[in-house]
């Protein structure tokens, strides 16, 4: 399709929002759009914004391919038609809403609460901005069959997003999620959506589901007396302008902690984030407050969440006293080894439980799991795949906890998706248990290190906007599928696993495996020396991602700076090698 074909299709679309199912705000600004800026109308209206499997994410703005209330409302009607059919023997169906601290969250919230009750559905709607693991738990507990947040997570402000969950408090996984979708792609006109239903549908929650919440983290507590031992260990905690503002303050006062330090500037929820550049705590930028609040008041532990609360970065201080990030592997190998070391201490461990972390996450977690005879999943990149494992081994095995290297953490079974308030109170109780032992969380992580092999991850994300930016992130999927380096950084491919094909091949025995996972569109290429290439476009942003893992032996915890040098050495190596800078 050319240029111009394009175009023409572009505002044959554009016109259709110009007619009174759309308010005067949406049509002006439409109308701007057609007589003033082609390129900007092009990006609005050349595709609908895909409802995919983890919801909605994009753009705010007027347009098809941007989120507003009306796709947020095409995306919410197809969701109850397909409650409707599934829940089709309920007397009632019930669902729950939260959202974050975005702009037009609480706006886009509102909408779906009205869409929902127009269905004949009875709505539970959060009362002003909550995390989204609090969204998951209300879910199990007010019995419904389904919930939706709007976030975009730690996308940059101009974003929004909806993810969709089922009545276990998880992500929708198959097959309802391509069920959901194909729902919503059957509503062709606007008039199919049942905005503004009655208010009696629609039932206001806050307080008492925090408390009941916030009291069950609380109870996931494994060492009380490290915590009553030292109450007064100084923890800096931002929320990044977002929805954890109350509950992990509330959380840590809980467990006992008795000297919480704010960022101030931090603690107001704005979605304009405006004193950090990104909210996302993978970025060392967004906790330089919170850091340098460590360094004048002497804080030992400093936790900032993303503004839906799901996530945490973590910064600790090291053996020089200088306050220093952790990625999020290592904050994930420092939470399951507490965790695995307490449950064994505490007697726990009685043969059927288990962990669970992503495919890209590090292997020091399954060497660990190993070492304390406990099985551990490996699943897809995303929390709703983790959820799904705790679903299906429910009533025959007990999940100990498990996370992903993006900072996605989870303990307990009654919470179905990354839970950076519990994270939070689970990583201050392990700083305050190591701190019995005169350690830090970095002292920790080196013994770790030293017991269990020395293992670094590194992540190159390539950021490729607009329609051009897909198409481009596509072809390098397509020719790294297509013609697979044989080496890499001078050592051998040995295995080659396509998940999109759900096929292992075995490259020096000429033999292929089958993968018992769902097909994703994620390349892994393991090489001799033990090196791990995991290559995956994001489900929710306008990037792919490489990741990289490799390993050594630490036998003396002291040669720890010149080992993990010589690892930096050899990813920078391997980023070269493959052509990527």
């Amino acid at each position: 399709m050319s240029n111009q074909d394009i175009l023409t299709s572009v505002k044959e679309k554009a016109q259709l929002w110009l007619s009174e199912n759309y308010d005067n705000e949406t049509r002006n600004q439409v109308k701007y759009l057609l007589e003033n800026n082609e390129n900007e109308l092009i990006d609005s209206f050349y595709r609908d914004l895909e409802f995919g499997t983890g919801g909605l994410r994009g753009i705010m703005g007027v347009g098809s391919n941007r989120m507003n209330i009306y796709t947020v409302g095409t995306a919410t009607q197809g969701l109850s038609n397909y409650l409707k059919k599934e829940f089709k023997d309920l007397p009632e169906i019930k669902v729950a809403i939260a959202h974050d601290s975005r702009n037009n969250s609480r706006l886009f919230a509102e909408a779906a609460a009205g869409i929902f009750a127009g269905n004949g559905f009875k709505v539970f709607l959060f009362e002003a901005l909550r995390p989204t693991p609090e969204l998951s738990f209300a879910i199990r507990h007010l019995g419904c069959q389904s919930g939706i947040v709007l976030t975009a997570s730690h996308n940059p402000k101009e974003y929004n997003g909806y993810k969709a969950y089922w009545n276990d408090g998880g992500q929708v996984v198959p097959p309802h999620d391509n069920n959901i979708i194909d729902e919503v792609n059957k509503i062709t006109d606007i008039k199919e959506v049942k905005f503004n239903g009655p208010k009696e549908n629609i039932t206001i929650i806050g307080n008492e589901i925090d408390e009941i919440y916030t009291d069950k983290i609380k109870a996931l507590s494994l060492s009380p007396e490290s915590i009553a031992q030292n109450a007064d260990m100084k923890i800096v905690y931002t929320p990044l302008h977002g929805t954890g503002v109350k509950l992990v303050p509330m959380v840590l006062q809980k467990m006992g902690f008795k000297n919480i330090i704010h960022v101030p500037e931090q603690d107001i929820p704005d979605g304009n984030f405006p004193t950090i550049v990104s909210p996302n705590p993978e970025e060392s930028a967004a906790l330089n407050m919170a850091i340098e609040k460590a360094k004048e008041t002497g804080a030992d532990l400093v936790m900032a969440t993303d503004p839906d609360a799901d996530r945490v970065g973590i910064a600790v201080r090291n053996n020089n006293n200088e306050v220093i990030l952790l990625n999020g592997n290592q904050a994930a190998s420092i939470l399951i080894f507490y965790l695995l070391t307490k449950w064994k201490e505490n007697g726990k461990l009685k043969g059927k439980e288990y962990l669970v972390k992503t495919i890209v996450t590090t292997e020091l977690i399954a060497d660990m799991a190993k070492a304390f005879e406990v099985p551990c999943y490996d699943v897809l990149t995303g929390f709703k795949y983790i959820a799904e494992v705790i679903k299906q081994n429910e009533g025959k095995a007990t999940f100990i906890g498990g996370g992903e290297e993006s900072y996605g953490y989870l303990a307990g079974e009654f919470v179905r998706d990354k839970d950076a308030i519990m994270a939070c109170a689970l990583i201050a109780e392990a700083a305050a248990w190591a701190k019995t032992q005169n350690k830090t969380l970095y002292g920790l992580l080196l013994d770790i290190y030293g017991k269990f092999g020395l293992y670094k991850e590194s992540l190159l994300s390539v950021t490729k906007k607009g329609k051009e930016g897909a198409e481009e992130i596509q072809k390098m999927m397509d020719n790294f599928r297509q013609s697979p380096p044989q080496q890499i950084n001078g050592s051998d491919v040995t295995s080659i696993l396509d998940y999109q094909k759900r096929k292992a091949f075995d490259v020096a025995k000429g033999t292929e495996t089958e993968i018992d996972l769902p097909k994703s569109n994620v390349l892994q290429f393991i090489t001799k020396d033990g090196s791990k290439i995991s290559i995956r476009p994001s489900g929710t942003e306008p990037k792919i991602k490489f990741y990289f893992g490799v390993r050594s032996n630490l036998s003396d915890v002291k040669e720890f700076e010149k080992a993990n040098q010589l690892l930096d050495e050899k990813i920078k190596n391997i980023i070269v090698d493959l052509k990527l800078k």
